[in-house]
């Protein structure tokens, strides 16, 4: 393989990735816990927050309703992660490329 054919294909390559990673980006991720509906794009950030506790909610709670945003917020993070891997895993070898 000359050096113009490892040019073309790394070329490729990026454009490759470029694509996938735009889609991504595009995507929406949605992470729940028992109170709480959180939802985000590809790029990890937060498109929207609902927040699902009857009107018996006091002060008290607020401990648990951070907790409910933590496992939600992790719950979409970790859905990105997997969803990126299973897209971006061909090119995760190469290291640092995302």
């Amino acid at each position: 393989m000359n050096m113009q054919q490892i040019m073309a294909q790394a070329q490729k390559m990026q454009r490759d990735i470029m694509s996938k990673k735009e889609k991504l980006d595009a995507m929406s991720f949605e992470g729940k816990s028992e109170w709480v509906t959180v939802k985000f794009n590809g790029k990890k950030e937060i498109t929207e927050l609902e927040i699902t506790c009857d009107d018996a909610f006091e002060k008290e709670n607020k401990e648990i309703l951070t907790d409910m945003l933590i496992l939600a917020i992790k719950d979409a993070m970790n859905k990105i992660d997997k969803e990126t891997e299973n897209q971006m895993g061909e090119y995760s070898k190469m290291g640092g490329l995302f």
